[in-house]
């Protein structure tokens, strides 16, 4: 089925399904969003299974091997940053080397605000489980818990080292101070408040 209509919201995953002929897709990825269990991807994970696919598509027109192990490492190498320079470098060097336009396959990656607002405003999908909110607040929950424990093992192991005389620390005060930096426009957020906002004010779909 054609992923281009007019009478539906601009998406680019609709028209990068479409460029690299990936019939199908669009269904997989709303099945994967809806699925149940472990068969259930989150949007990140959807994201990457599509920029992967795209990447298989742009290796296959290149006449390159498509072996899933390769594939997968081209990907990482690409995006991961955990990639040295070296590495990275490699990889783009190796893929233009064999006609692969790693410019603009890269430019056609989507991230996951694109997905879900592919999945939900233009094949209208919704998933039944766990609401946005109620995950954000599950998870604020969590960190919160987590701060509060990291503030007293940190309490107790000062007291602990002023009591036996290793370091002076007779009337000091601990505080735990995370922060979210958003690499794209500079933005710094406390994490509880980067996640009850939604996210930083510059990303877009």
């Amino acid at each position: 089925m054609s992923e281009t209509t007019t009478d539906r919201p601009s998406s680019k995953v609709a028209r990068v399904i479409e460029k690299y002929g990936l019939d199908g897709m669009g269904a997989e990825l709303e099945a994967r969003w809806t699925a149940e269990g472990d068969d259930r991807l989150s949007l990140r994970d959807l994201a990457d299974l599509l920029n992967r696919r795209i990447l298989e598509q742009a290796l296959i027109e290149a006449g390159m091997s498509t072996l899933e192990n390769d594939v997968e490492t081209i990907y990482h190498n690409l995006t991961a940053d955990d990639v040295s320079t070296g590495v990275e470098t490699d990889t783009r060097n190796r893929l233009q080397r064999n006609g692969v336009d790693v410019e603009t396959v890269e430019s056609n990656f989507v991230t996951y605000q694109a997905v879900r607002s592919y999945l939900k405003e233009w094949r209208g999908a919704e998933y039944e489980g766990i609401s946005d909110t109620e995950k954000i607040e599950k998870d604020v929950e969590v960190i919160q818990r987590l701060q509060t424990r990291a503030l007293s093992i940190a309490e107790t192991r000062i007291e602990n080292l002023d009591e036996t005389s290793r370091i002076e620390a007779d009337d000091v005060e601990v505080f735990l101070d995370m922060q979210v930096l958003c690499s794209d426009c500079g933005s710094q957020y406390e994490v509880t408040e980067f996640l009850e906002r939604g996210g930083c004010d510059c990303s877009t779909d």
